[in-house]
């Protein structure tokens, strides 16, 4: 299997990830995929040679070790790093699928761009990327339920008796090297559940800094509304200063001789 070119093409989503998807990318690739290439292939690559029981009856070693090893951890594991890297191939996807959008928005509306950054999580990009953390997550769990659920817990015992036919009798199997298969086992356990914890806390910050956003933008709202209605208050109240200066109404008849003897009048009575 070329892992190789699944991480070339993986890589560019580091791009578009938060911190929390790089390093459970880094964490992928590092802890599950390069044990997996180095170490894990070749501790189960002799598990069926070395699978003895002690009966010399044709095709009971066989049965034994389909019905202890229905599946190998290997070819299970394999698939566990398919289904949960997939889903990041939505988020480039949709990106992409963005990209060719606006470079055909720009041809026909000369220059002008549909999107500021094609990559930036707003949108329908924004539940894309959520969704593939859900699927990841998901993915991740479902593979360490069915795990657990084949082989009845992460252990891998020494001796496991068998009594299928053509089995005369109930034998006894011995698996090879169960110590070493027993510390991979869980080590790769550990990293799918590492894994799925920083799916689920990539997931609460892209919510909680999506109401904080939303939260922003509504109290940027009633400040704009707040200084909108100011402003027209500052806009009223001089109207309404000149209205009622302009309401006080002066007699015609009224000569300045007269507006002069008025005022001598009212003077001594002041002084009175």
């Amino acid at each position: 299997m070329n892992w190789s070119a699944l991480e070339a093409l993986l890589s560019g989503v580091n791009k578009y990830s938060t911190v929390f998807g790089r390093v459970w990318l880094s964490m992928v690739f590092v802890f599950r995929v390069m044990v997996f290439v180095v170490a894990a292939q070749r501790v189960w690559g002799d598990d069926s040679k070395d699978f003895i029981c002690n009966t010399a009856q044709p095709g009971c070693t066989n049965v034994c070790y389909d019905h202890i090893f229905p599946i190998s951890h290997i070819r299970l594991w394999a698939m566990q790093l398919i289904f949960v890297t997939c889903p990041s191939l939505m988020v480039v996807g949709h990106v992409k699928y963005r990209e060719n959008k606006d470079m055909k928005y720009t041809t026909s509306h000369k220059g002008a761009h549909l999107y500021a950054n094609p990559g930036k999580k707003r949108g329908g990009l924004w539940w894309t990327y959520l969704v593939s953390l859900i699927f990841k997550a998901s993915f991740d769990a479902g593979f360490l339920y069915l795990l657990y659920h084949i082989y009845e817990g992460y252990d891998m015992p020494r001796l496991s008796k068998c009594s299928l036919e053509p089995c005369p009798n109930t034998v006894d199997c011995y698996i090879s090297r169960p110590t070493e298969k027993k510390i991979f086992t869980i080590f790769m356990v550990v990293s799918s559940a590492v894994c799925i914890f920083m799916c689920i806390c990539e997931m609460v910050y892209l919510i909680c800094k999506r109401i904080q956003k939303l939260i922003m933008r509504k109290t940027e709202g009633k400040r704009q509304v707040f200084a909108e209605n100011h402003e027209m208050t500052l806009l009223v109240a001089p109207r309404s200063e000149f209205m009622s200066k302009s309401s006080i109404r002066v007699e015609p008849t009224v000569s300045t001789q007269n507006l002069s003897n008025i005022k001598t009048e009212r003077a001594p009575s002041k002084k009175k």
